[in-house]
């Protein structure tokens, strides 16, 4: 009878299995901190304001991470990474629909997610936990992606939910580890959640990506190898050594001429990832096998800016009414049209850990910056062209 009670209670969201032992139930807030009496704030780079560059602070006074529900650990950050998502969040990007999600009852007043901290990617030791938390403890070394509506990672301490964290592989430094969940966990929502392709389905399907040589590229590339696809990578030609030595079985320098021309040459696919978004939605659909379950997944979509220029309800009309009907189109020409978000997911950064500890997955790092150059690491990440991904150490 306690097993049957246990299951009914994980079907039901009551328990969350493997990482918190307890039953949920709504918390008051402060009932379940944890966090002794210490200092109160800590370094970190911080927004006041949306706009370029210029806008990053650097403060000694960021409040310290107070733990708030009983799920949730305090991590101290050894390494963090900048994504495409910070860059563009520091510019306002997705502002309306994130705070929405931080705030849904509307009850704060404009600009109170100020001051922000962004990046999403932690690598570090935790520090305390809630008390429902049991997967983890003081002093294990953990990898995480922390999702966007929460304070970010580029400050001494960041707090998550237990269900966002896994303990880090421990063939990785903490560097090489900061690079890999955000990227890691999009391109797993897209190849796994959103395409059906996973280990036992995947072997001689043929796939095509747009954008192989960035952060998320080059972990799909990886992993798509690792379940035996066929990889056809996009890219420049000055990246092309990369994406080969990563497993890609046919490269395509979009710099050396049109990329259609280029694919016409090759056999059909099966799956299509883009990254790149624009026009490549446009003429990439039509290089997927018709008729046979093709699948076409985007990472590039208008839901948060719908929401920016429309506000909450005709950004979501506008957005359901966009990829509803592109989904549409596509079906009636015999393929499956897709958009795919970032997931947070410590399960999934489990799966993801055991790939990396047997080989098949390995960090790629462009470029490697100290904690006094978190600008300097933006205006990197800002300038395009990645070769994989650009690190922070905080430690």
């Amino acid at each position: 009878m306690e097993v049957l009670r246990m299951l009914v209670l994980r079907r039901a969201g009551g328990l969350c299995p493997g990482r918190c032992g307890t039953l949920a139930r709504p918390p008051r807030v402060r009932d379940f901190s944890t966090t002794a009496s210490r200092s109160t704030v800590m370094p970190a780079w911080v927004i006041d304001k949306y706009g370029a560059n210029e806008v990053l602070r650097f403060t000694k006074n960021m409040m310290f991470p107070v733990i708030y529900y009983p799920n949730e650990v305090i991590i101290k950050v050894h390494a963090a990474s900048i994504n495409p998502i910070d860059v563009n969040m520091r510019s306002g990007y997705g502002a309306r629909a994130l705070n929405m999600k931080r705030d849904p009852l509307i009850m704060k007043d404009l600009g109170q997610e100020f001051p922000l901290t962004l990046g999403r990617d932690v690598s570090g030791v935790v520090m305390e936990c809630g008390l429902s938390v049991t997967y983890f403890k003081p002093g294990d070394q953990v990898w995480a992606a922390v999702p966007p509506w929460k304070q970010g990672t580029l400050s001494e301490f960041v707090v998550a939910s237990a269900n966002e964290v896994s303990h880090k592989p421990k063939s990785l430094t903490h560097t090489e580890a900061a690079s890999l969940p955000y990227v890691a966990l999009t391109a797993w929502s897209a190849l796994s959640k959103v395409g059906g392709l996973n280990d036992k389905n995947c072997s001689g399907k043929r796939v095509l990506i747009l954008g192989a040589s960035g952060g998320i590229g080059t972990f799909a590339t990886q992993l798509l190898k690792a379940w035996g696809a066929h990889v056809t990578a996009v890219c420049s030609g000055d990246a092309t050594d990369l994406v080969k030595k990563l497993g890609a079985d046919d490269v395509i320098d979009y710099r050396s001429g049109n990329v259609e021309e280029q694919l016409k040459s090759l056999k059909l696919f099966d799956f299509v990832l883009d990254n790149v978004g624009g026009g490549t939605e446009d003429w990439a659909p039509k290089y997927l096998k018709k008729w046979s379950g093709a699948t076409y997944v985007t990472l590039v979509t208008p839901f948060l800016l719908n929401i920016d220029q429309l506000g909450i309800a005709d950004g979501m009309v506008q957005t359901g009414f966009t990829v509803g009907s592109k989904a549409l189109k596509h079906f009636c020409q015999g393929v499956h049209y897709r958009w795919a978000f970032f997931v947070p997911s410590g399960v999934y950064l489990d799966d993801i850990a055991e790939l990396v500890e047997a080989g098949k997955i390995r960090p790629v790092i462009e470029e490697t910056f100290p904690f006094s150059q978190v600008p300097q690491a933006f205006l990197k990440t800002e300038g395009g062209h990645a070769r994989g991904k650009t690190v922070v150490n905080v430690v």
